[in-house]
């Protein structure tokens, strides 16, 4: 079956949770959270929790178990936290949660990282899991990285994947 057939009656109107993981923002200031939200509803998704967490193992991890168990989302976009400093510490706290990880979704993104911004791209960690039938996707906190991972990744295999993880 061709990948075009595959995607069929796959489903559009997803319920989409938003987290942005920043110490020195807040979400006046949060530009790559904003553009998610109005890019999720734009593509006639749902959001249904926007929300900012501190750089904290336990903060994201516990606002990720609650978005998770208590509004069940189809997925949760989180933007931030994704580098290689010490303050940088999504991964830590997601990537255990993970029943399943979606071991392409970093490497896609470097890759097409590389050809914007040459081997700066290594320093990127973006990582993808799932947890309680959620699609989990942890990207940079940059808008251009934002804009890049949902636009070339994110939102044309949603609903894609979601058909899968509901089979």
């Amino acid at each position: 079956m061709g990948t075009h057939l595959h995607k069929q009656n796959v489903p559009c109107n997803l319920k989409i949770a938003v987290v942005s993981v920043s110490t020195t923002r807040n979400l006046a200031q949060d530009k790559s959270g904003a553009w998610i939200k109005k890019q999720a509803k734009k593509e006639g998704h749902e959001v249904v929790i926007h929300q900012m967490v501190t750089d904290d193992i336990e903060a994201i991890s516990e606002l990720t178990e609650h978005i998770t168990q208590k509004i069940n989302p189809d997925a949760i976009i989180m933007t931030g936290g994704t580098g290689i400093s010490p303050k940088d510490v999504t991964i830590e706290a997601v990537k255990p949660m993970f029943e399943k990880e979606l071991t392409a979704f970093g490497p896609l993104f470097a890759q097409l990282s590389f050809e914007e911004i040459d081997s700066a791209a290594i320093l990127s960690r973006a990582t993808a899991g799932i947890i309680e039938n959620s699609i989990i996707f942890c990207m940079p906190g940059s808008i251009k990285a934002c804009k890049l991972a949902c636009n070339a990744l994110i939102f044309p295999e949603l609903g894609h994947l979601l058909k899968h993880i509901k089979e």
